[in-house]
């Protein structure tokens, strides 16, 4: 790991903080799909039944 000096508590909290922004998009987006996919089940049911 580079020597950050002074800016390390800047640098590594940015880190973290893009991380948890990159987890909450990936969950948020695989909530988003399931949700698309039950729908979509729902009206093919609908369509086909």
């Amino acid at each position: 790991m580079p020597e950050l000096g002074k800016y390390a508590d800047t640098v590594l909290s940015a880190y973290g903080v893009s991380l948890l922004l990159l987890v909450v998009l990936v969950l948020a987006s695989m909530r988003a799909s399931r949700k698309a996919l039950k729908e979509l089940e729902k009206v093919e049911s609908r369509k086909n039944g």
